[in-house]
């Protein structure tokens, strides 16, 4: 089962893909997808009106694919989470995990457009495994608990500006700037329950302009996305539909290995189990 939304910018509306790629709406059961359908255990009712066949068969022919989660409250992300992106990035594998934020309003669906910002010099493509909260999470007690805190994943493109994340004349000594630009982080195309994934073994790659770029495992993570979600939840609160970005391997550019992304360049990424997305790079 996966979770989608489709429809115009903002108007987006849920529906639900069964195991043989049909789709059904799921206007019936909730306005969208979003915090407070996974607080309500929507993902369950989804799954028992598919079960019973009381949702309507839609076309999604030629509809445009939205984030599957609507409005995440927060976007935390980890940085450096593999050792050998920390490597290349000039940088000794960290002893704790290393957090910044996106604004939410960076959340894109998976085909959108990713606009070069005024002034870039560095743009730089990210695969990471997207993580939703599903219930509010606060001093989880042990990371043996943390998974079931966890409504879903998806595939996450954490767009970066280099230029804007770490040259100390812009930057400030922080990476937001360098985070938060319009359409940095496409999410997508679907949610896929927790209990469908086994989030230690994932393969996630990406290619520009159809060249690979990056081929790596979640096996490789530092920290893992139960150690991730017990460690952040004794300093800050995890509420449902928050979104955490759980780290890149290596082969960005930033390496210095291949080129930064410009206008008309194409980024591709993709999960196993979770699906593949695909931008073009525009003008802002």
């Amino acid at each position: 089962m996966r979770l989608m939304r489709v429809g115009a910018h903002g108007a987006e509306r849920p529906v639900v893909l069964d195991d043989q790629d049909r789709a059904f709406g799921l206007a019936g059961l909730t306005r969208d997808i979003d915090g407070a359908f996974l607080a309500g255990d929507g993902i369950a009712r989804v799954r028992a009106a598919l079960a019973a066949g009381e949702l309507p068969e839609e076309d999604l022919t030629g509809q445009r694919v939205g984030p599957p989660i609507a409005r995440p409250p927060s976007v935390v992300c980890v940085g450096m989470n593999y050792a050998a992106h920390a490597a290349e990035s000039g940088a000794a594998p960290p002893a704790q995990p290393v957090v910044f934020f996106k604004h939410s309003n960076t959340v894109v669906g998976p085909f959108d457009d990713v606009l070069v910002p005024r002034g870039a010099e560095k743009v730089d493509w990210e695969v990471e495994l997207g993580v939703v909260i599903g219930r509010r999470a606060r001093y989880v007690e042990s990371p043996a608990e943390a998974l079931s805190y966890v409504a879903g994943y998806t595939v996450s493109n954490d767009v970066s500006e280099r230029h804007f994340q770490l040259d100390a004349t812009v930057s400030g000594g922080q990476w937001s700037k360098g985070k938060c630009c319009e359409t940095f982080n496409p999410l997508g195309p679907w949610l896929v329950p927790a209990d469908e994934v086994d989030p230690t073994a994932l393969g996630l790659r990406s290619f520009v302009n159809g060249e690979a770029r990056q081929d790596s495992t979640t096996a490789d993570m530092l920290f893992g996305v139960a150690e991730l979600v017990h460690h952040l939840s004794q300093f800050m609160v995890l509420e449902p539909g928050d979104l955490l970005n759980t780290g890149t391997p290596q082969g960005v550019a930033l390496s210095g290995r291949f080129p930064y992304l410009s206008v008309d360049d194409v980024m591709e990424i993709e999960i196993d189990g979770l699906g593949r997305q695909r931008q073009v790079l525009a003008k802002a």
